[in-house]
């Protein structure tokens, strides 16, 4: 096992608060890699895997905050429009045959949201993968997720990449950025990243009750 020395990024410099840290090593096994995960049960800490390549994040509050204000917009907005979703929050996705795991900072079940609503337990060799997952990037990853995210079949990522929230569709080659969501067609993302920063600026409370203001003045969708 060796531990990586990646160069210091200018978010971890004295003069810029550090957002994430995070450790990267090398050489783990995929049964360390589980032990690891059935040790760590703290929501502070992500693992990433990726063919023996092992990423620890420790999250800021400024990553918990914005991972929260955006499910409580989508949670808002399809409560709002009648829209079933089920949320599985950062559960763990992993698999064997792929020698990949990652854990989202927020998915979706929205088109198979019936499929999953009565589970408790899910594995990605029998059951869907999420239709949406959620991806706080304010610092970068040392372990691109996209690319396990493409292994694992999830068809829509969210990235927030410290100044917007993009929505990514997976394609032949991974993933592209695409105009609206596939899972959440008729939320436009611009009124999304909006909410968001009223979010950031004036609190969760504000942003959900602006969602909800701005939805009251939406023609109800055609089911």
């Amino acid at each position: 096992m060796t531990l990586a020395s990646p160069p210091l990024r200018e978010a971890e410099t004295f003069t810029t608060p550090v957002v994430d840290r995070r450790v990267l090593l090398r050489g783990i096994s995929w049964s360390l890699y589980q032990h690891m995960l059935a040790e760590i049960r703290s929501g502070a800490v992500r693992l990433t895997y990726d063919h023996g390549w092992l990423e620890i994040m420790t999250l800021s509050p400024l990553h918990e905050k914005v991972k929260k204000i955006i499910a409580r917009l989508i949670e808002a907005y399809a409560d709002a429009r009648g829209i079933a979703v089920e949320g599985f929050g950062s559960t763990t996705f992993s698999r064997e045959d792929l020698q990949r795991g990652l854990e989202p900072d927020e998915c979706y079940y929205v088109t198979h949201a019936a499929d999953v609503a009565s589970k408790s337990e899910l594995d990605l060799t029998v059951d869907p993968p999420p239709d949406l997952a959620v991806e706080v990037d304010i610092s970068p990853p040392d372990i691109a997720k996209q690319p396990i995210y493409a292994a694992l079949g999830v068809p829509e990522v969210w990235r927030y990449d410290g100044r917007r929230l993009i929505p990514l569709r997976r394609t032949a080659d991974g993933y592209a950025e695409m105009e609206k969501s596939i899972a959440l067609p008729d939320l436009p993302m611009d009124r999304l990243n909006e909410f968001l920063s009223i979010g950031l600026a004036s609190g969760q409370s504000a942003a959900v009750q602006s969602m909800r203001n701005w939805l009251g003045t939406q023609p109800a969708t055609a089911d």
